[in-house]
């Protein structure tokens, strides 16, 4: 089941690519005030429903379709791949929310990010982003990459601002049909 969109759909598919190549230029949230016990753990090798649980949780209001369009097997391959970590954030030991990261030689790419929808507003996105980023930098990578589109939540691009990536580049492409339904 596909939530319904805050927003009417655009007609326009709005990529935008963001990069980090100097630890210096990391700017980490801290946690803050946040009610309950706040805890990140590494999801080591999750099983496939568990994982589905949380992209489909974290992702159907944001329409994201990549991961349920292949078969359990190549899912598995993927999530258990030795450069591919998993972090889940819990709140009171509920799924909150989770960052993937996947390395590829030496550049990082956080391949997926997000909240539960009861869990934003409350200063934990950047907390879990920052900590997706310490990570990162820990294993001796040399550039943290992403993209976010205008699909992806209304403070996406800001966070990832803020802590300090920088664009660089931006495409635009009609709508993609996989959106749409």
């Amino acid at each position: 089941m596909v939530a319904a969109r805050e927003t009417e759909m655009p007609n326009t598919l709005v990529t935008t690519y963001l990069e980090m190549t100097d630890p210096a230029d990391f700017h980490p949230a801290p946690l803050g005030a946040v009610a309950g016990q706040v805890v990140i753990m590494e999801a080591c090798n999750p099983d496939v429903r568990f994982y589905k649980f949380l992209y489909n949780s974290v992702g159907d209001a944001l329409l994201w379709r990549d991961r349920l369009l292949i078969s359990d097997e190549a899912l598995r391959a993927e999530i258990h791949a030795e450069t591919t970590c998993i972090y889940v954030l819990y709140v009171d030991g509920t799924p909150a929310g989770y960052i993937e990261l996947a390395q590829q030689g030496e550049e990082t790419e956080v391949a997926y990010f997000g909240l539960r929808p009861g869990f934003k507003g409350r200063g934990l996105g950047k907390y879990l982003l920052s900590y997706g980023i310490a990570r990162a930098w820990e294993t001796g990578t040399k550039r943290i990459w992403l993209h976010t589109c205008n699909l992806d939540g209304k403070h996406a691009l800001s966070n990832y601002l803020k802590r300090g990536f920088s664009v660089y580049a931006v495409e635009e492409e009609p709508m993609p049909q996989r959106y749409a339904s």
